[in-house]
């Protein structure tokens, strides 16, 4: 590929006098900010491509943060005069206004569990000894920074439960900071690892394994620049980070990630290793048997095409959860001295649902299968035998099951699209489930209710799609309506509680959530169908979710909204590119918007394994090129009220993507609906904190509703 550039990159002029008098939607054009266009284009396979906004990939320049400044200045202008954003606001901070408590975990003598008592903007970890202790906090992260914005990332107890590691994220970076605390005394180490990002943090002896980065050469690009040459560290407590033992390195392949894990008797440490840059999508496992007195990593796999993950051993034997020739996924009992796949004994053979993850408790492997998106939980013996059905109390999603391979008590969580998050008790022996803890969440459940309805694709494929409602909705095709989807990276989507969704039932409102293509709610062979050269049925399939809805009296193109984050935006802006006129309103968050350009920043090289990449091919460059939201944007055209969201420390998909895909979109756009950009500061690939989740929810579905005609309404506020 060659580049070419010309031209010198003026400052922004901040358009701020243009506010007083800005317009909402159905008025007349807002004026937005003038960006400058420059004369610059690359080259593909013989084909030039042009960037002209190629400048605002710089985000420390001058230039790219007044730019910035001006975008939010005619945002935050715009919503300010939405009448009833500031009601909106407290309603949706009545509804997240209850307490939250994680299921526990059990590690050495100590139970941990999460907590937020409603409105914190960061959970707090609390620790109890045994089930009958009584809780104390172990951390809380809001002590940690005056807005909220630090976040507790790792966690992990040592074995004997003496020292808790924990990393630290800042203002929303991925990267972020290991530490270690003394449990009993609450005292803060003087250990301090850094350049930490892609990691676990796994405990063996007196310290840790973890996986960094080198240091950047430029810390000012640390946000945006390219990350390579992934490594293994062993950390000794007490010593500082210059002497700690290198573990695994691979400077030949600098685009795989390597991440170890290790169980729970500290028996075997796995070495686990991606090589995604090259568009494989599994993973090669190493493991070192300590029981044994190795001292070097044994390969066990040693190719890239299908995934293989610890669960524990036996007696030194490897069970594995693997789609290796079970695209639903299966566990396999792997000899170290015999590791060919021939050899392999199948434990949990592949079913006829999606295997979405399994534990070993116990002494037991309990199963979690998704049917039709929904979870079901099996428990198994060790030789395979099914022993019973966790019986779940609804239609919904379970987490948990999280603790020691020989505990006989362990916690999960329910919850579904109306059932706030519910804690329960399970006895391994017996099977029997006990609520231990329960949500009471300000607003009436029974009130609504989920559908789930299939429709059929463009090619004629059956996509599921859960539909949620007030009970005895009126079906006159004007219920406002948000679709959500994501479809991608074998990621599932269910029933999830999500109590700022109520905000817009209770308007008479409707939650549409297809479960699409390059998902994994199907298994690998329903991921495949969404990858790479498939990736249009991703589209067809939510424009097929639209069409439905529509055709079956939900709602209509004015009252029709999408919404994504992250593939999530790329689908959104795939939608705007490719049926503008199918929905009134589209909210692309932190959004993959330049299919070209995306393996250039930070770890996006990773995401080749689900999209190829522009330059591999010519063929793959053109099927890029041809849904590529950013390259498919036409001037003239007509496109739906917008608000691209991202914020300036997402050192994921960096924002660069969302600022020229709305500095684009601006100069296309030939209609009056709104197309805005909002910008959120100390905040990175997703809301950091509860106020930030509020504000920009609260602003989402306020621009939403507006677009819309719909003004909410709502009871006196008690």
């Amino acid at each position: 590929m060659q580049t070419r550039m010309t031209g010198r990159i003026p400052a922004v002029a901040l358009a701020l006098a243009c506010l007083a008098a800005a317009p909402l939607a159905g008025q007349q054009r807002l004026a937005y900010p003038e960006t400058q266009a420059v004369d610059h284009a690359d080259e593909y396979f013989g084909e030039r491509v042009a960037d002209p906004y190629r400048w605002l990939e710089d985000d420390t320049a001058s230039a790219t943060r007044a730019w910035v400044q001006a975008q939010n200045a005619v945002t935050f202008g715009y919503l300010e005069r939405i009448p009833f954003r500031a009601r909106l606001r407290q309603r949706l901070e009545q509804l997240f206004n209850y307490p939250k408590i994680g299921a526990p975990s059990h590690r050495g003598p100590w139970y941990t569990f999460s907590r937020n008592e409603g409105l914190q903007n960061q959970s707090v970890l609390y620790i109890q000894r045994g089930l009958d202790g009584a809780p104390e906090v172990l951390i809380d992260p809001n002590t940690l920074s005056t807005d909220g914005t630090t976040r507790l990332g790792a966690a992990a107890l040592s074995r004997d439960g003496r020292y808790f590691g924990y990393g630290l994220s800042v203002g929303g970076s991925d990267w972020q900071e290991y530490r270690v605390m003394e449990v009993a005394g609450r005292r803060t180490l003087d250990d301090r690892i850094r350049w930490v990002k892609v990691s676990s943090l796994a405990w063996r002896g007196d310290g840790f394994y973890y996986s960094r980065y080198p240091a950047p050469a430029d810390t000012t690009k640390a946000l945006s620049g390219r990350n390579a040459d992934h490594m293994v560290y062993y950390h000794r407590l007490g010593t500082p980070q210059e002497q700690d033992e290198l573990v695994y390195e691979d400077k030949a392949n600098p685009q795989r990630f390597h991440l170890v894990s290790v169980t729970d008797d500290e028996r075997i440490v796995a070495l686990s290793i991606s090589d995604r840059g090259r568009g494989k999508d599994g993973n090669a496992l190493h493991v070192r048997d300590l029981g044994r007195g190795e001292t070097a990593f044994r390969p066990i796999v040693t190719d890239f095409e299908f995934s293989h993950d610890l669960v524990d051993h036996v007696d030194g034997k490897l069970l594995v959860y693997t789609n290796r020739d079970a695209p639903n996924y299966k566990v396999v009992l792997i000899d170290p001295a015999t590791p060919a796949p021939a050899a392999w004994r199948t434990v949990i053979p592949e079913g006829e649902h999606v295997l979405d993850g399994v534990s070993f408790v116990g002494g037991r492997l309990i199963a979690t299968y998704r049917k039709d998106a929904a979870h079901q939980v099996v428990v198994y013996r060790l030789d395979g035998s099914r022993e019973r059905e966790v019986r779940l109390p609804g239609i919904g999603l379970v987490s948990g099951f999280n603790g020691e391979r020989d505990d006989q008590v362990v916690f999960y969580t329910f919850s579904s699209f109306t059932v706030p998050p519910t804690t329960y008790k399970y006895d391994v022996r017996t099977g029997q489930s006990t609520l231990y803890r329960q949500a009471t969440v300000p607003f009436d459940a029974s009130a609504y209710e989920t559908r789930q309805v299939f429709y059929p694709s463009k090619d004629g494929t059956r996509i599921p799609m859960f539909i949620v409602a007030k009970k005895g909705l009126r079906l006159d095709g004007q219920r406002p309506t948000l679709i959500y989807g994501y479809g991608g990276f074998n990621i599932s989507l269910g029933p999830s509680f999500n109590p700022l969704v109520v905000a817009l039932l209770e308007q008479g409102g409707v939650y549409a959530q297809p479960s699409l293509r390059g998902g994994g709610e199907y298994g690998e062979r329903w991921h495949q169908a969404g990858m790479k050269l498939n990736k249009q049925n991703v589209f067809d399939d939510f424009i097929a979710a639209a069409e439905w809805l529509q055709a079956n009296g939900y709602t209509s193109p004015a009252r029709c909204a999408w919404q994504g984050g992250s593939n999530g935006g790329l689908l959104v802006g795939a939608m705007m590119t490719q049926r503008p006129e199918l929905c009134r309103v589209a909210l692309p968050a932190v959004g993959v918007m330049d299919m070209l350009r995306y393996q250039k920043f930070t770890i996006g090289w990773n995401w080749a394994a689900d999209y190829g990449t522009s330059e591999e091919s010519p063929e793959m460059f053109r099927y890029l090129r041809g849904y590529s939201p950013l390259h498919n944007l036409k001037p003239g055209t007509d496109y739906p009220a917008t608000m691209v969201t991202t914020a300036d420390h997402d050192d994921r998909v960096v924002p660069a993507h969302s600022f020229k895909f709305a500095a684009t979109l601006q100069r296309a756009h030939a209609g009056t609906t709104p197309v805005l950009i909002r910008i959120e500061t100390k905040s990175g690939h997703g809301a950091v904190s509860t106020a930030k989740r509020l504000d920009e929810t609260a602003d989402l579905y306020a621009f939403m509703m507006q677009n819309m005609g719909v003004e909410p309404v709502y009871a006196a506020t008690p």
